[in-house]
């Protein structure tokens, strides 16, 4: 790659102002719906790109943001680092003790919210690949644990929004959900990492066993040594270095030393920079202001040129297929209200809880999105699938909030049971 020239430097600029501005105002404008502000910055995309701008007037749409160009090359460097942000922070939302404390109640609705919808989204998409127009594919494999893990997946940072709206984050009810959530993160990327190498993804001659045992290895070692070695350096970090800059760089240093280790050996970059995240997030050391502080400048920066970029060079209009959104939308939400229903009654709660559980674990995000556009860009999936998932995820998302409001309010019905 060249030098940027003058006029790709402007144009460069110009993107990132448009992408930040538009992500902003349909941010905003949707939380005035009580809706979170990344279905506004999806949708903000979505206007950007050839679903709206480019069909209004196709020559403002090829001037802002051309298919090619260096100074394209570097917008999609500044997407992928994005990306790596996101994970690192949906990872400082894991709070390892949380999870132990819930028990086997986490235990069960957390194994029965990932295995239910991972084995019949891959059942129903390896047996029925019609539903989701694959026909014959070499890849059918592949893709139907793609299918699998993106309904199991559940959206950890929504699904709390969620319930600080409801008044029930610190419930009994609460605590399980939140930490079944992120069990279901941890075990969810793990799969996706095997996934990735099956896409051909692994770096060298890594077999897929090798893949999954080293995946096993830098997980249980960073959460365990790596996570004693960080809080045993964070102290030193907050004495020695200006607060909160210092704490900041060392958190960021950690996070890409992380992701490039992993897409060294492989696996792709998010997964080390998830682990990280759970680990620095962990630590005593690392205070709530300062994950703050790293929250707010990724979640308006970072985050919203991610979300815009979705809709940038995908058309949603044209590749809307109607019965394959259909098709995600009731395998998602059946398979993981019935799993989480199942779990929680094992794990001893009652039924209006586990059925309010059910509700609540239904929510998709942020982490199916990037699976999806991991998987679009290295040819898994076409433009079809992937803007379902982009609208399963936007369903999701606008029904969670009134469904567990639904269940709550059979309390009273179901107390006597």
């Amino acid at each position: 790659m060249n030098n940027l020239d003058h006029s790709e430097i402007v144009n460069l600029l110009i993107q990132l102002s448009v992408m930040i501005l538009a992500a902003r105002l349909f941010g905003e404008l949707v939380r005035r719906f009580h809706q979170p502000m990344v279905v506004g910055e999806i949708i903000a995309g979505v206007v950007l790109g050839p679903s709206i701008l480019g069909m209004i007037n196709p020559g403002i749409y090829d001037i802002l943001f051309p298919l090619t160009g260096d100074n394209n090359i570097v917008l999609e460097g500044i997407i992928s680092v994005s990306v790596v942000l996101l994970l690192f922070i949906a990872g400082m939302e894991v709070e390892l003790d949380l999870v132990w404390q819930q028990g086997k109640k986490a235990l069960y609705t957390s194994l029965f919210a990932l295995l239910i919808p991972l084995i019949v989204g891959f059942q129903v998409s390896y047996f029925s690949p019609f539903l989701f127009n694959l026909g014959d594919s070499d890849n059918k494999l592949v893709f139907s644990l793609f299918i699998g893990t993106t309904l199991a997946i559940t959206a950890l940072p929504v699904i709390a929004r969620v319930l600080m709206d409801l008044n029930i984050f610190k419930t009994k009810m609460g605590m399980v959900i939140i930490a079944s959530a992120m069990i279901i993160d941890i075990l969810g990327w793990i799969i996706f990492t095997v996934i990735l190498s099956m896409m051909g993804e692994a770096a060298g001659t890594l077999s897929i066993g090798e893949t999954i045992l080293i995946t096993l290895l830098f997980t249980i070692s960073m959460l365990t040594i790596g996570k004693s070695l960080i809080n045993r350096a964070l102290p030193w970090v907050n004495q020695t270095l200006a607060w909160p800059g210092g704490l900041l760089s060392v958190a960021m240093v950690f996070c890409f030393l992380a992701a490039a280790f992993t897409e060294y050996i492989g696996i792709h970059a998010i997964f080390g920079a998830f682990i990280i995240g759970v680990a620095l997030g962990d630590s005593e050391h690392m205070s709530e202001r300062a994950k703050e502080i790293v929250h707010q400048f990724i979640n308006n920066i970072f985050g919203p040129l991610f979300f815009v970029s979705i809709g940038l060079y995908v058309n949603f209009v044209t590749s809307f297929n109607l019965s394959i959104v259909l098709a995600l939308i009731v395998l998602a939400f059946i398979t993981k209200l019935i799993g989480a229903y199942i779990g929680a009654r094992l794990g001893g709660l009652k039924k209006y809880q586990s059925l309010a559980i059910g509700f609540g674990m239904n929510t998709h995000g942020t982490l199916e999105v990037i699976l999806g556009s991991i998987a679009l860009n290295n040819g898994l999936i076409n433009e079809e699938i992937f803007v379902a998932i982009v609208v399963m995820v936007i369903a999701s998302i606008l029904m969670s909030a009134p469904l567990m409001k639904y269940s709550l309010s059979l309390k009273k019905k179901f107390k006597k049971h």
